[in-house]
């Protein structure tokens, strides 16, 4: 194996390992601050190492920290303790596997041999996120089931009717999708969608199939266990429902596969429908063609991006204490900023100066393309914290109508349609 191929096989793990489970805290400190301005108020900002707190990314970190240190107890009521423990860890296990079929970026062509942008690629591709994201759900009746708790078990029942309430509807939502992409990996999905409909609108799922693309977020919605599909947890009726008497890094694990089960979602929903790593208008091959076009463009951008931000930061943080922690921070993360900007735009600059050559053309690409993934993923990350803290909790009985009376019947209607055109129009 090349170096380049062990290069690239590292950078794909460490991109699906950062996305599932290293932002956590930075996903929990989002949907706190999400919490807040909806609510109108500020959410977490105080917690500091020394002047920094990351307009309260610290609160986060101290967060774990606290459920890395707690006492892990597990109560004396509890008969079936393994199934107890591995659990939690069923439901991180399965969450965070399906993002090794995510293509980050189009395959990286490096001294003529081209290499996957995915952490595990494979023709499996749709059908592997199907079962891995299917499985979990066994970890949550698992769990609530070995809790010997009637909350517990109250939860694990409702998840059992969940799933049943709206799996079929999200699989033959994906079938109309097959039928349309023609193939189950999800990196020749995305190259269908590099495209053009009528030669100037996007070819994403989105765009073709916008009926199997509300029903899939809407089912991938429950699949998460979050509002208002959260009646597994539902805190007002049954306390936490499967993990109320878990406690410190297995309750810990828990709240981790509830974020990887989100950002699964959110790459699997930007992947299927919203283009993946495309840019619009711009394919692999246009990419390659006016990559230093591209590159003055970012060049251009990025200096624009941090004036931006900079000003925000000035106007939000004018504290009549200058020894204020906040004021303190500003002072210091502002000139970060414009030392990170200069840096990267001379590092660019010189890029161009000196040529980047057919291998770094194609570095450079995929860089682009994966900035294009992450910018689809962290807006689409921001929707589901957005529902949340929106929308009520459905009913035991709403989300079981909404899945068999509502959804499949539309789902099925959708694939009838599909294959009517694609057999008329014999495509």
């Amino acid at each position: 194996m090349s170096t380049a191929s062990i290069v690239v096989i590292i950078v794909n793990i460490l991109l699906a390992v950062v996305l599932a489970v290293g932002l956590t805290p930075v996903f929990v400190w989002w949907e706190r601050r999400v919490a807040g301005f909806i609510q109108d108020r500020t959410g977490p900002n105080r917690c500091n190492i020394g002047p920094m707190r990351l307009g309260g990314l610290i609160q986060s970190i101290a967060d774990m920290l606290k459920l890395v240190f707690k006492e892990d107890f597990t109560p004396s009521h509890i008969k079936h303790t393994f199934f107890f423990t591995i659990a939690p860890g069923i439901v991180f296990i399965c969450y965070f596997l399906t993002f090794a079929v995510i293509p980050f970026a189009d395959d990286i062509v490096i001294d003529g041999v081209s290499h996957p942008m995915q952490a595990m690629p494979m023709q499996l591709g749709m059908m592997w996120f199907l079962a891995f994201a299917g499985l979990s759900v066994y970890g949550i009746i698992l769990g609530g089931y070995a809790s010997n708790s009637k909350y517990g078990f109250l939860s694990a029942i409702r998840s059992s009717a969940q799933v049943i309430s709206y799996e079929a509807s999200m699989a033959l939502a994906l079938i109309s999708m097959l039928l349309t992409y023609g193939t189950i990996h999800l990196g020749d999905m995305v190259d269908i969608q590099g495209g053009l409909l009528f030669g100037f609108i996007p070819a994403w799922g989105v765009f073709m199939q916008p009926l199997a693309a509300l029903i899939f977020i809407v089912c991938i919605f429950a699949e998460t266990n979050r509002t208002p599909f959260d009646i597994a947890e539902g805190e007002s009726e049954i306390v936490a429902g499967y993990h109320t008497e878990y406690s410190a890094m297995r309750f810990g694990l828990f709240q981790v596969s509830e974020f990887a089960a989100m950002a699964g979602a959110s790459a699997i929903i930007v992947t299927l429908f919203f283009g993946g790593y495309n840019i619009p208008w711009l394919d692999t091959a246009t990419l390659k063609a006016n990559i230093d076009i591209v590159m003055i463009v970012i060049m251009v951008l990025v200096p624009l991006k941090v004036f931006v931000l900079t000003k925000w930061m000035k106007k939000n943080n004018r504290w009549e204490d200058e020894n204020d922690i906040r004021a303190r921070e500003t002072k210091i993360l502002i000139p970060a900023f414009w030392t990170i900007a200069g840096l990267t735009v001379a590092a660019l600059g010189l890029l161009l100066v000196s040529g980047l050559g057919a291998n770094g053309a194609s570095i450079a690409v995929a860089v682009i393309q994966i900035g294009t993934f992450l910018v689809k993923f962290f807006m689409m990350v921001l929707v589901f914290m957005w529902v949340r803290w929106t929308l009520l909790r459905f009913r035991y009985d709403q989300l079981q109508m909404l899945g068999w009376k509502i959804l499949l019947p539309l789902a099925l209607f959708n694939i009838f349609v599909t294959a009517s055109v694609i057999v008329f129009l014999g495509l």
